[in-house]
This record gives C-alpha cells, structure tokens and sequence, in this order.
C-alpha cells in the first residue's frame, strides 16, 4: 500500500511547496480541502495543516474538526495550521503588534525533540504571519523561541502533535526541509518509497481498477502532460484508449503534423481533427483573456463528445491536468486566478466522467515520470505550451492573418533558442522552463528601407522554473536577443519591433493572458 501524509489546505499560497518538500523527501503527499480528510484511507501515515490568509479568530476563517485526527495520526501545524490548533485547545492568538515578514533566527530550542532534531539553535527560518500564538493549551510546551515570537514552535505534552510559526517549506527556512525529514521519515515513518517508478506501478493498477473494461478519450494537446498521461493509461489499458489531438489552429508552426508523428511512434491510437475553422468562428471578435479560454475549453469538449458519439462504449474523459493548473484556476479562497482549458469551462453536464492520473504532479514530476515510461527526450523536455494556444499570446481579438505573423516570429525564437549553445555545450532551450512569442495590440512607428512603417510589437518571453508556481525571466544573452530581434524583423512581413520581457512571477504570470 502507498503511504501518504495527508495536506489540508486552509488556503496559503505556500500549501503546494509543503508537497514539493515532501515529494523530494521521497514521500507521497496529497493537498485536500481542509475539511475534505479521508477517514476511511488506510494509507495515510500523518497530518500537515497548511498556513491560512484568514485569522482564526475571524467569523470566515477556515476551521475543521480534529477530534478525529488527533491522537490517530501525528499532526503538525504550520503558521495558521499552529494557531489553529492552539486556539482550538484553549490558547490564545492575538495580532501581533508588527507583521513579521521575512527572515528571522531561533534563539532557543528544546534539544533532543523529535521535530527539532539536527536543527541548530540559530537557524533561520522565514516568518509570514500578522498574528501571534500569546499563551498555550494546557498540557501543551514550547519547543523554539524567536527574539520576537516566544512560540515559535510548541508541542503537545506526550502526544505526535507539533505546531511552527514559521514556514519549514519556504527556500530562506534554511533547515526547513531537515524539519520537514525529521517529521515525515522519523515520526511518521515514511518509507521514503515514492519514486517515479512506484508511481508508475501504482498508478498503472489504479487506472485499471477505476477504468475496468470501459473506453477512454484523452484530449491531447501536444505536450508533456497530455502525452505522459495518454502513455501512462495506455500502458494501463491499451486499445481502449482513443486519443484526440484537436487542431483549433493556435498550434505552433507545423506542430500538429510533427506531433502526430511522433504519437505513431509512440503506438497510441490517435485521431486527428482538423477543427480550424469552427475555433476561429467561435473566438471572433473575443478579446477578454477568461473568455477566450472558455470558448475554447467549451470547444475541446464540443469536439470530444462529437468524436464521442462515433465509439459508442466511451464513459470517460481523460486529461493531463497537472497540480499548478489546479492550484491556478481556482484556489481555496474562490478566487480565480486564470481558467485553463482543462479544468475550466467544462459543462456542468457531461457524458463523459472525468480521469485525470497526473493531477498531483507537478510538471518535473511529470518528466520524470515520463522518462520512467521510456519516452523520447525530445517529447519529455518540451516546454510547456498553454491549452488555449496562441490565443493567450495574441492580446486582443483573434484572427487567421495574426496567428500566422505569431507562428513565423514564434518558430524564429524557438529555433535559435534550439540551435544556440549555451557556455556548458547545451540549448538555451534547455536552460530555459517556457518561451514564446507574444503579439502586442499595438503598431508602432519605423523604417524599413526607405519607407515609414506603421506595423505591429511583438514581445519575448523566456522564463526559468522548476515547477511553474514561480518562475524568473531568463537572462538570455545580448547577442542571441540581437539577433532573434533582427531575424524577426526582417523576415515576419508586419513586425516592425521586438520587445524582451524581464518580469518574473510573481507578480507577473508566465503568459500574459
């Protein structure tokens, strides 16, 4: 049976990094609903709550019952995780005087805990918190001091439950990560058996056992995701799965014949639909970001249930929705950050249930998995391209005329970005997470040869990342962008001006719709 420590999420924007932690210790995670914990799962070996923004004082703050989780599993708390439970238990927590946000040291811990141990005294760890833990239950001790938080970290008196202030998950938590080993290998005893390799074998048994005899459609879209999922279910479940690699005319230049080729030679059973003039009607004069994505979700399913009808014992609908797309389109809170085709604008009715084997992955998790199954490496480091295509990279309306300009200026960037060798020997295509071209709504004023132009921007985007919750502008060199910049100019008829963009997310996304 796979072990798994359960994460209940209460809504922090860090809850996912607490599973990157552990998923590197080798352990498997799952992030549930903070009131959505699975009594009746066997596997699981140990509780984290996640931190909050509410207060636990406040009338909408997130709570949930532990009277059936205490004592049963070992439990620790993190940030508004820790207060929860000293509030639920009798202590106190108050507002802080000042909002402590950043780095901070331990100034006192109690040597030989489990939770602290191979800790140093004076580690920093990184605090994000406007409130304060000021007394603590009865039969409850602190464990670490801070110079301006006495509680730093408590535990409950002969008991596996433990809260921090602090956030162990966060990069600056120096020996966040030892923290984190010291509760889910020593306290828990996690195997540490969680690798690409169990996975596939777990997942491969759990598909067959969720999928039977019945017919599979997968929506494949061209990359890792949907490719390593259309792998993976049909090392589970073979002919019965019925592939679907949708043209709705926002591929990059030539993908869809190159894309088809390589699933033959993947031996996947694919169907391709050249739905080009149904998406380009459809998106018409649409210029809002959420709506295009929309339309287009719609479209996918549109085209799913079409092909749907012609094998008549399909009962499910597969997808390569991974964890950061879940993460981004719509958090704990409600609060919608971006819709992606594959978890947005579905209809509420379907004849079609849904399957999706890598939704708690991230997307190096993925690869790895990808290169378990003995896939291509040219398939596994492709970058990540949006569901929606080109249509989030063209701000404004969406017409056949502006997709081709993007496609010939896109196609330049990434080819250079193929052919030029970085000083190790390798691609800046490898040393980069995603890149692509994006069209500007706007024209502006040059000269090309003798004449005035009037002709649109387009903008370069590269960025670097390891699971696409965070990611930083790749420093390209001067000379690569010189030369994509004239390449682009001189040979993509309408293009007068090239742009790099240097924001990193956050606060800025990756794609800019």
């Amino acid at each position: 049976m796979q072990q798994k420590i359960i994460i209940l999420d209460f809504g922090s924007q860090t809850t996912q990094l607490i599973g990157r932690r552990l998923r590197d210790l080798d352990t498997f995670c799952e992030i549930l609903p903070y009131n959505k914990f699975p009594h009746d799962d066997e596997s699981v070996i140990g509780v984290i709550l996640s931190g909050s923004p509410y207060s636990v004082y406040d009338p909408e703050a997130f709570k949930t019952d532990l009277s059936k989780i205490r004592g049963k599993y070992p439990i620790l708390g993190i940030c508004y995780g820790a207060q929860f439970m000293a509030y639920t238990y009798g202590g106190s927590v108050e507002p802080a005087d000042t909002r402590e946000y950043g780095r901070a040291n331990l100034q006192w811990i109690e040597k030989g805990n489990a939770l602290l141990r191979d800790i140093d005294e004076h580690s920093q760890v990184w605090m994000s918190h406007g409130d304060t833990i000021t007394a603590l239950p009865d039969g409850f001790r602190c464990i670490a001091s801070t110079d301006k938080v006495r509680f730093a970290a408590y535990q409950a008196q002969d008991e596996p439950l433990w809260g921090v202030q602090f956030h162990p998950e966060a990069f600056h938590s120096l020996q966040g990560t030892q923290l984190l080993r010291n509760f889910a290998v020593d306290i828990c005893g996690s195997r540490q058996d969680w690798s690409p390799a169990s996975f596939v074998d777990s997942t491969v048994a759990q598909l067959k056992e969720q999928l039977g005899d019945d017919r599979v459609i997968l929506g494949l879209s061209g990359g890792v995701d949907s490719s390593v999922a259309a792998v993976l279910l049909n090392r589970a479940i073979g002919h019965r799965l019925t592939c679907i690699f949708v043209d709705h005319g926002l591929l990059r230049k030539n993908e869809f014949e190159n894309v088809m080729r390589d699933y033959e030679c993947l031996g996947l059973n694919v169907i391709g639909v050249n739905a080009r003039e149904q998406f380009f009607s459809q998106l018409a004069g649409v210029k809002q970001p959420e709506e295009k994505r929309k339309i287009i979700g719609k479209g996918f399913i549109d085209v799913f249930e079409s092909e749907a009808k012609k094998i008549t014992d399909a009962r499910w609908l597969a997808q390569g929705t991974i964890y950061p797309d879940r993460i981004e389109s719509l958090n704990i809170t409600g609060k919608v950050i971006k819709s992606h085709h594959n978890v947005g604008g579905l209809p509420e009715k379907m004849n079609l249930r849904l399957c999706e084997p890598l939704q708690w992955l991230f997307k190096d998790e993925v690869r790895r998995v990808g290169r378990q199954l003995g896939m291509p490496d040219h398939l596994i480091n492709r970058h990540p391209f949006p569901g929606p295509g080109l249509a989030v990279r063209i701000l404004g309306d969406i017409t056949p005329e502006k997709v081709s300009i993007l496609q010939e200026a896109d196609h330049i960037f990434i080819s250079n970005l193929q052919e030029w060798k970085a000083e190790d020997g390798r691609s800046l295509y490898d040393h980069v997470w995603q890149a692509g071209v994006i069209l500007l709504p706007v024209q502006s004023v040059g000269v090309m040869g003798d004449e005035r132009t009037y002709e649109q921007a387009v903008a370069l985007r590269a960025v670097t990342s390891t699971d696409a919750m965070s990611a930083d502008w790749a420093h390209l060199p001067y000379e690569f962008l010189a030369k994509v910049s004239n390449e682009i100019i001189n040979k993509v008829k309408g293009v007068n001006r090239v742009t790099y963009d240097i924001s990193s997310k956050p606060p800025a996304t990756i794609e800019w719709e």
